[in-house]
């Protein structure tokens, strides 16, 4: 049941940062005025993110992941869900957590929707990367 919850709540959590990186983009293209609302998606990517890495280390932890890591390096897909999905997520949240802190202490718009754009989007391309993409597709579980 556990990894079927981290399977569909990984679904939110690309379609919002998704959806983050492209309105920050867009926003300092456009030079836009930084409002609540952007304020309130960075907020929520970060939060849906973080409940994403709960949910992951409790599925980490039940599955026994860290169990005899010696044979799981010679296979790939186990070295996947092992050790480089795992590394990988933990790195973009962090990426995501110091975007959010830096762009709070940022006065213009511009800095605002830059350090979002940077900080997620190199967050975004991390997740991109390292999806169990077979494994990942409900009808798979």
């Amino acid at each position: 049941m556990i990894k079927v919850i981290h399977s569909y709540w990984a679904y939110i959590v690309l379609i919002v940062l998704v959806y983050t990186v492209f309105n920050a983009i867009i926003g300092l293209v456009q030079k836009k005025e930084f409002t609540h609302k952007d304020f309130r998606l960075g907020l929520f990517t970060l939060i849906t993110a973080h409940i994403q890495l709960l949910i992951g280390i409790v599925l980490y932890i039940y599955e026994g992941r860290f169990n005899n890591i010696g044979a799981t390096m010679k296979v790939p897909e186990a070295r996947l869900l092992s050790l480089e999905h795992p590394i990988m997520m933990l790195l973009a949240i962090v990426l995501i957590t110091v975007g959010w802190s830096k762009h709070k202490k940022k006065v213009k718009s511009e800095a605002k929707f830059k350090t979002f754009a940077i900080f997620y989007g190199i967050a975004l391309l991390l997740v991109l990367s390292r999806i169990p993409w077979s494994n990942w597709w409900p009808f798979n579980l």
